[in-house]
This record gives C-alpha cells, sequence and structure tokens, in this order.
C-alpha cells in the first residue's frame, strides 16, 4: 500500500479527428509535411494526428477539447496555424495542472499515401515538440482496406490514446 503522502495519479484520454482531402493544399501529418497529390482541408495546418493527441492529452486531464481551446470561430488567429504550435501550447496547459506524459499510442487511418516511410520522422517530431523520450511516442499507420471514406480516398482518420502522470 502506498503512503497517503505519495500517490501516483494515472490519466487516460482518448482523442479523434478526421479531415477531408483537398487539391492545393499541403499534407501535413505528426508535424511533418508528407509528400502527396493532396492535404487535408481545415482552418489551420489540418495536421489531423496532432489534433487528435491534443484531444486525447485534454481529454486524459478532464480540459475539454481542442476546439474549446484554440476555435475556429476566433476570425484569422488560429487561420493556418502550425498545429505544432497548439500542441505545444497543449503540454503547458497540462503541466502546470501538474501532469506530465507518461505514452501516446496513435493510429492513422490512411488508404493512400503510403506512410510508413514517414513514422520515424513523426515519431521524433511529436517527441521533440512535447519534450518527451521518443520511446514515449508510439505511432502506427493502417488502411481501411478500402471501406468508407477513409478507404475511398476522401480523407484521413487518426485515433490517440494517452496516459498522463503526476504525483500527489
Amino acid at each position: 500500500m502506498l503512503k497517503a503522502e505519495y500517490r501516483k495519479l494515472m490519466r487516460i484520454g482518448f482523442g479523434y479527428d478526421v479531415h477531408q482531402f483537398s487539391p492545393d493544399r499541403k499534407l501535413w501529418l505528426g508535424g511533418i509535411e508528407v509528400p502527396y497529390e493532396k492535404g487535408l482541408l481545415g482552418h489551420s495546418d489540418a495536421d489531423v494526428v496532432i489534433h487528435a493527441l491534443c484531444d486525447a492529452l485534454l481529454g486524459a486531464a478532464a480540459m475539454r477539447d481542442i476546439g474549446y481551446h484554440f476555435p475556429d470561430t476566433k476570425g484569422n488567429e488560429y487561420e493556418g496555424i502550425d498545429s505544432k504550435i497548439l500542441l505545444r501550447r497543449v503540454m503547458e496547459m497540462i503541466r502546470k495542472a501538474g501532469y506530465e506524459l507518461g505514452n501516446c499510442d496513435i493510429t492513422i487511418c490512411a488508404q493512400q499515401p503510403k506512410l510508413n516511410p514517414h513514422i520515424d520522422a513523426m515519431q521524433a517530431c511529436l517527441a521533440q515538440v512535447m519534450g518527451v523520450q521518443n520511446s514515449q511516442v508510439s505511432i502506427k499507420a493502417t488502411t481501411t482496406e478500402h471501406l468508407g471514406f477513409v478507404g475511398r480516398e476522401e480523407g484521413i482518420a487518426a485515433y490517440a490514446v494517452v496516459l498522463l502522470n503526476t504525483e500527489l
């Protein structure tokens, strides 16, 4: 049994995001530009990976969601913003609340482009932005076997789960 003055509190959060493909936009995933003929449509850079991760982090800390903190209704304030800036701000918020990332596990669902060659760069980028070790960031990519909007190549979805720790 742990002493009352020292307990480790763990919080789990889940995030999900989806964006549709759009011509004439760059494809940003996991903080890096992925070469592809289309990008994702959104108010910011539409990085579904970072958006899902931010929602998981905020959810674990019971701090609502990314749209609450960075709304697209605030005019040009967040228009076209680099999602790495949003992730950095989210990490500041959770650390201010006394939490630290234990680990995160992210799954990207995309029929195209093939993402395996870019996973290591995404992992390194996200770890650097969050100020954690690469080993605390897991990223996987999968297709949907041509099913649904992802399978029809209409867009990309991402899921993220995080574990936050704090000592009380």
